[in-house]
């Protein structure tokens, strides 16, 4: 009896062993994924999104929910009202009605002076209706075109029954033309030049009209084409218009999906990747919608293997950008105070080689936002300059940029970085102090575009993407002494290497008669972020002084070489 009780214990704890060795260890999460992470999804996804003019409310946007939410079925995420205790992966679908009504368009045609070749047709350029445009009559409105080059004078100028084209943002006088000057439409062109205009002729960024019950009018925006031929008519005489729109503008309800992978020893604590749905471009932003689903799905699948066992929660959120995030963190003052980290996929699928510009982590506020110089640069979205208060020290910066530099060689990918800018979903978790980055790409010739399409997407750049923020994130949320000290070791080799391109951009400047007091302020600056830094590695442990120590260390390194640079500066 007792050598049966021995076997019977020795099978036991081989076949625990056994289970013991299926999961991963952190040094193992880059292999497995890269080769499970094929970018397929990710692309499929996208291909299906971006078919849609999606704005928050619309069938664009509401099928596109819907089809995450079959795939997250599929991978084994059980909606939450019919979930248990025992499930790991579970998902909701929120609804909310809209305040005001959602918009689509369904078809448009603008013809100059009964021409047989349209001006603009919306099968070719989806984006020619502005957001929130009425309905024209059937056979269209037929109009004089008035062209306002300076708009101080609109005020001043007859437009009633006219259509007022000029060279600006359509809502900038919307109001005044049509409200006020009783004018029956507007048509604008204001492509910026990052955009390559006269390269990209055909086209449209896409704009809006404040919402008009009352007038129920419309505004339509211009290719560099069709501005240029609409210009040159103008030239010989007068010009008339036909503009026929159709569109659809009705009550609908908000969606927002979320996605958990419950963690196994602290689930309240959790990291939230967030993608936003609306947008009608394919790089903006299904792309990001693709390679959040394609995580999320290889995190199931992972689970399920028994490969993962997150011990924090792991959040993916699909919604309307900024409102969906804003609301996640500010609607549960609970839940807030355990969000540890967001990140945000935005326009993370894009061909470089067509859309121009390179893959970027948009940092969380330090001070190259404040003294943006020698490598540090401005993206051309741009971003205002902050102060010192606006500063968020934090680990996540580096450590996020360690992963991805990491994939970028592996896969021979180019990975670099800019100064904070906001605009994304990554905003309102630092709003909340939550620490938080964006995942994108910029310049894209493309952006905001009609031609931004599926051509645009390449699926390699979807997996590069997926893959390093994966692993990223499962480091993360598996985080412990051993990562928060390799952490720490990272973070003081980044301090160091930081404040010597400093020093010798800081000579640099003296040298151009710059102020040395501004250097030794940039020097301060750095030095106080990378110390502040390093303490918030605490969060990774249950007790601090199991790195305490190797964060005191660190931070005498970086005030050491902080106070030689100081000197040597001071000497100039």
């Amino acid at each position: 009896m007792l050598k049966k009780l021995f076997t019977l214990l020795f099978f036991s704890a081989f076949i625990f062993s056994c289970q013991q060795k299926q999961e991963l260890q952190p040094s193992e999460y880059a292999d497995v994924i890269n080769k499970e992470f094929t970018g397929d999804l990710s692309y499929n996804t996208t291909s299906f999104v971006e078919k849609y003019w999606r704005v928050v409310g619309n069938t664009g946007f509401n099928k596109s929910i819907y089809k995450i939410a079959e795939q997250l079925e599929k991978d084994g995420y059980v909606l939450e009202e019919n979930a248990t205790e025992k499930d790991v992966l579970t998902y909701r679908i929120e609804k909310r009605p809209l305040k005001k009504p959602t918009w689509e368009a369904v078809d448009a045609m603008v013809t100059i002076n009964r021409e047989k070749e349209p001006l603009l047709m919306h099968v070719t350029n989806r984006n020619m209706i502005a957001l929130n445009s009425y309905s024209t009559p059937e056979n269209g409105v037929t109009a004089e075109v008035v062209y306002i080059k300076d708009l101080k004078k609109l005020n001043t100028t007859n437009v009633k029954g006219k259509i007022v084209f000029a060279e600006t943002h359509p809502a900038r006088i919307f109001k005044t033309a049509v409200a006020k000057g009783g004018a029956v439409g507007v048509i604008t062109y204001n492509n910026p030049k990052y955009l390559q205009p006269e390269k990209n002729t055909t086209s449209i960024q896409f704009r809006f009209v404040q919402l008009d019950t009352i007038n129920k009018s419309w505004g339509i925006a211009l290719s560099y084409a069709a501005k240029e031929r609409l210009k040159t008519a103008l030239t010989k005489g007068k010009v008339s218009l036909n503009v026929k729109v159709k569109t659809k503008i009705y009550p609908s309800e908000e969606l927002t999906i979320i996605a958990d992978v419950k963690g196994s020893e602290k689930p309240k604590e959790r990291l939230v990747f967030s993608a936003h749905v609306q947008e009608p471009g394919a790089n903006d932003n299904a792309t990001g919608v693709g390679v959040a689903l394609e995580m999320a799905s290889l995190t199931a699948k992972l689970v399920k293997e028994g490969k993962i066992k997150p011990k924090r929660t792991l959040t993916y959120l699909w919604g309307d950008e900024i409102v969906s995030t804003r609301r996640y963190v500010q609607e549960d003052s609970i839940r807030k105070k355990d969000i540890k980290w967001g990140i945000s996929l935005d326009m993370v699928g894009e061909n470089t080689a067509i859309t121009g510009g390179t893959f970027l982590i948009e940092k969380m506020p330090d001070p190259s936002a404040i003294w943006t110089r020698g490598n540090d640069k401005h993206t051309e979205w741009g971003g205002r300059k902050l102060a010192a208060k606006d500063m968020k020290p934090h680990y996540l910066n580096d450590f996020v940029i360690d992963r991805f530099k990491a994939q970028g060689k592996r896969a021979n990918w180019v990975v670099e970085t800019n100064p904070f800018e906001g605009g994304s979903d990554h905003v309102p978790f630092l709003r909340g102090n939550i620490p938080s980055v964006l995942f994108w790409h910029f310049t894209d010739q493309f952006y905001h575009t009609d031609n931004d399409r599926l051509d645009k997407v390449s699926k390699s750049t979807l997996k590069n993407v997926g893959t390093a923020a994966l692993i990223s994130g499962l480091e993360l949320l598996n985080a412990d002494e051993n990562t928060a000290k390799n952490i720490i070791n990272s973070i003081e080799k980044a301090a160091v290497a930081r404040l010597n391109e400093e020093l010798k951009q800081g000579k640099i400047a003296i040298q151009k008669g710059e102020a040395l007091k501004i250097q030794i302020d940039i020097i301060d600056a750095w030095e106080d972020w990378y110390i502040k830094a390093l303490e918030t590695t605490t969060d990774m442990v249950a007790d601090q002084n199991l790195i305490r120590s190797e964060i005191k260390t660190a931070q005498n390194t970086i005030k050491n070489v902080a106070k030689d640079i100081r000197t040597i500066l001071s000497k100039k």
